[in-house]
């Protein structure tokens, strides 16, 4: 799985970009995994369920009442737990994907970064922070060669975790 993540709240362009990245996230066959909300994740899963691939949304509330998925989440999970969901998001995927973004994906960047998982971001946040390398997250500006980078990052990861 890939995880895709990205603010609720995003321009035009995160938007395109967003879509592009579900559209080849499916392509190659992976499932797309992200916080089931609107903005850059709508737009990934629309993505990704155009190309007839798989999505999972991990939601913030208890019940579709109080959190309803985009309509393009193929799998939402109900969690109650708010933005702390954000662990699942990002520890739910073999690689990261981060697109535009507010505070709820600076805490995704962060603890796919505790975590060891690989961070690929498309404008993006952007830190170093006394003796905190910011290059751990590769930098790219198209969508598909954010997929490639991240579908090899994942096939390392899993190589080396089992």
């Amino acid at each position: 799985m890939i995880s895709v993540i990205g603010g609720e709240a995003c321009g035009p362009e995160a938007l395109v970009i967003a879509e592009s990245v579900g559209r080849e996230v499916a392509r190659r066959g992976a499932t797309l995994v992200c916080g089931g909300r609107g903005g850059v994740m709508e737009a990934a899963c629309r993505g990704a369920r155009g190309e007839g691939g798989h999505t999972v949304g991990i939601m913030p509330g208890r019940s579709r009442e109080d959190s309803p998925p985009n309509e393009y989440v193929e799998f939402p999970l109900f969690t109650g737990m708010g933005y702390a969901r954000n662990v699942m998001v990002v520890l739910s995927g073999d690689a990261v994907i981060a697109i535009d973004g507010s505070y709820g994906t600076l805490s995704e960047i962060s603890y796919a970064l505790i975590h060891g998982v690989p961070v690929i971001g498309i404008d993006t946040w952007d830190f170093n922070y006394h003796g905190f390398d910011g290059t751990n997250i590769t930098r790219v500006g198209d969508p598909a060669e954010a997929v490639s980078i991240a579908i090899t990052r994942a096939e390392e990861r899993r190589a080396r975790t089992g």
